[in-house]
């Protein structure tokens, strides 16, 4: 029986499984405290919501047919010991697994990814950097090894950052690429950051032309969301 807390629900995306129509479930708590971080009501272990994995199971259950996956998003999902039993019911009837993850817990990952379908793993800065983004001593190493871990995979992922102007200039984005072709490339998506739900105030925006060619490298896909 899964113990998952959620913080929410979104019934229906077009947006956060590539190519498939999801379910997006918000799992409670983050190990991290990224200051940009546009979900912090998922921060606490404790959920605001009320809403629990039965009433999730039970709206899933009307939309069989109708709904392509289940990503399984955060928070941090991986913080939970009932994702997995979470993730087996979910593929029992018949979804595909999507996950959002910072890579926070790669052990945990790990005993995941044969259980997934598709990963979008949140790359923040290059990893030497990343203290300065979480606050949390490590979690850089932590994010390499999680980086690593899905290369490997056999499971369909993409590289996801978030382009803060006052954290993460484009200097650091060439950093970053440079590391992710290092290591193995793949899919890499930039979005600019939205101070929508953010606990700091609204930026410039970036100027995100010709941002995708400029970063581009022989084995890593760029692709920019403006």
């Amino acid at each position: 029986m899964s113990k998952l807390r959620i913080g929410g629900l979104v019934r229906f995306s077009a947006n956060d499984y590539p190519g498939a129509l999801a379910a997006v479930v918000f799992c409670q708590g983050c190990p991290w405290n990224c200051e940009y971080c546009h979900n912090p009501h998922l921060l606490a272990p404790a959920p605001a919501s009320s809403l629990n994995w039965d009433e999730v199971l039970h709206f899933l259950e009307k939309r069989s047919g109708l709904l392509d996956s289940v990503v399984f998003s955060g928070g941090e999902p991986t913080l939970q010991s009932g994702l997995l039993d979470a993730i087996g019911q979910v593929k029992n009837m018949g979804f595909r697994v999507g996950l959002h993850t910072s890579g926070a817990y790669p052990e945990r990952l790990q005993e995941l990814l044969a259980n997934i379908d598709w990963v979008g793993l949140d790359i923040k800065a290059p990893f030497s950097r990343y203290e300065k983004i979480t606050g949390v001593t490590g979690s850089g190493e932590r994010a390499l090894a999680s980086a690593l871990m899905v290369e490997r995979d056999p499971a369909d992922f993409e590289f996801r950052t978030t382009l803060h102007p006052a954290l993460t200039s484009e200097k650091i984005l060439e950093e970053v690429a440079d590391e992710l072709s290092k290591i193995g490339g793949g899919k890499w998506q930039i979005q600019p950051f939205s101070a929508r739900g953010s606990r700091i105030g609204g930026v410039s925006r970036v100027r995100m032309e010709g941002l995708a060619g400029r970063l581009a490298r022989g084995n890593l896909q760029v692709a920019v969301r403006c």
